[in-house]
């Protein structure tokens, strides 16, 4: 088994039906609603991501946003992992792909970037109680 049907499979494992609902209610823009009733389980919701050229081996941007915005930092956590020990792709590259992966993120990307040591303000230390 490659280290990426594991990671499905993993993931699978860790979504329950409730949860499923979420997620395909998250990504509905995405899933026509004849479709999305035919889901019945994870790895139903995975084919159809695969499918549709949502996800795939090197292409984890878009669950990774439907698992943030599913409040599910455990899922996230997990496909984050994977991309940066498997894929050995770090965070700060990953920023611009997954903003041009993601329509609704472009408009965020000042805001995602990390800001330099001169636009960080510096605060005074507390005073010292006499």
């Amino acid at each position: 088994m490659s280290e990426y049907s594991s990671l499905l499979s993993d993931l699978s494992e860790n979504i329950t039906n409730e949860d499923l609902e979420q997620l395909k209610s998250a990504c509905k823009d995405d899933i026509p609603e004849d479709q999305s009733n035919a889901i019945t389980c994870s790895k139903d919701w995975f084919s159809y991501l695969e499918k549709n050229d949502k996800l795939a081996q090197d292409n984890l941007s878009y669950i990774e946003h439907i698992f943030e915005i599913s409040r599910r930092p455990d899922l996230l956590t997990r496909v984050i992992e994977y991309r940066t020990t498997v894929l050995k792709i770090s965070e700060d590259e990953e920023i611009d792909t997954k903003l041009t992966r993601i329509p609704s993120a472009k408009k965020y990307k000042d805001i995602i970037r990390q800001p330099s040591e001169d636009e960080i303000i510096k605060l005074a230390p507390p005073p010292k109680k006499a």
